[in-house]
């Protein structure tokens, strides 16, 4: 798969970060967010929540919180089944 547009950036952007994408894939994600200040934007975006997400402790959200983050994975798991 060759990265062209802002939607192959989406689309492999996990599996980038991942370090999954073969070498050449690689490179042309690279490219392609080289030159577009939206898709470097977009994948600053996601590190950012990366590195947020990962110093979360459960105990530290409160219940409300707790509750609605399960919710709103529930959803999109049943959403993404479709």
């Amino acid at each position: 798969m060759s990265v062209q547009t802002c939607q192959d950036v989406v689309d492999l952007v996990t599996t980038y970060l991942e370090g999954e994408l073969q070498p050449a894939d690689r490179l042309a994600f690279e490219r392609h967010v080289a030159i577009c200040p939206p898709c470097r934007g977009y994948l600053s975006q996601i590190r950012v929540v990366i590195a947020s997400a990962g110093s979360l402790k459960e105990q530290s959200l409160s219940e409300g919180v707790r509750s609605a983050l399960v919710d709103s994975f529930r959803e999109w798991s049943r959403d993404s089944e479709r």
